[in-house]
């Protein structure tokens, strides 16, 4: 990465599957992409529990000596239902506040395969990208080209004109975890000037007007 600015990565949320998948290739990757982290000195957030490849990824990173956070519903504990938590965990009442916190906690973040929870963060932290409430990196793990599909979508939304070019950019991916982590540190948000106008304190009462020709 000679002559590229690199951000500072400290921590890493990653969203992924509580279950383990059909390939084995998947369960591989966690497991290796916790290593990678671990290597970089790079602390793990994550959605708790020990399921799946939730389960790699964190035992992975803890077995790096570094620390692992996992931020969980307290609905999910009831009966034990996913496990312990490798290393330090949070409750939180809902999946929103769970999310908020997932956010407000990292330095960037990093998808790999799973389930319509982990699409949901996944675009979650995108949409709020978008509107300017992060500006943190955001990427996918494509592993056997996993993620090959949803990519493809998001590029025609792009060719439709409801995605826009600037936007298109805050989803990043890679094949590997090194790469994967390289583009994460050298990514540069290229906010909407637009709608980096929005205030979001609580504080706020008013929002400035928008352009209505937005693509939101």
């Amino acid at each position: 990465m000679e002559g590229v600015s690199v951000r500072k990565i400290k921590k890493i949320c990653v969203f992924c599957g509580a279950n383990s998948g059909k390939d084995v290739a998947f369960v591989n990757a966690a497991f290796h992409l916790g290593e990678v982290l671990g290597k970089r000195k790079i602390d793990l957030v994550y959605g708790g529990g020990k399921l799946g490849l939730m389960r790699c990824v964190s035992t992975a990173v803890a077995q790096h000596e570094r620390q692992v956070l996992g931020i969980i519903p307290s609905a999910f504990t009831i009966n034990n239902l996913v496990g312990e938590t490798c290393g330090k965990e949070i409750k939180v009442a809902t999946m929103q506040e769970r999310l908020v916190m997932m956010m407000e906690l990292s330095d960037a973040f990093i998808a790999l395969p799973g389930g319509f929870g982990t699409l949901e963060e996944l675009f979650q932290m995108i949409s709020w990208a978008q509107l300017s409430i992060h500006n943190k990196p955001i990427g996918v793990l494509n592993i056997n080209g996993f993620f090959n599909g949803l990519l493809s979508f998001v590029d025609h939304a792009v060719k439709q004109e409801f995605i826009t070019p600037r936007a298109r950019k805050i989803l990043i991916s890679a094949t590997t975890a090194d790469e994967l982590v390289d583009k994460l540190q050298a990514f540069r948000f290229e906010s909407d000037p637009a709608l980096s106008k929005l205030k979001w304190s609580p504080s706020s009462s008013q929002k400035e007007k928008l352009d209505l020709t937005l693509r939101l």
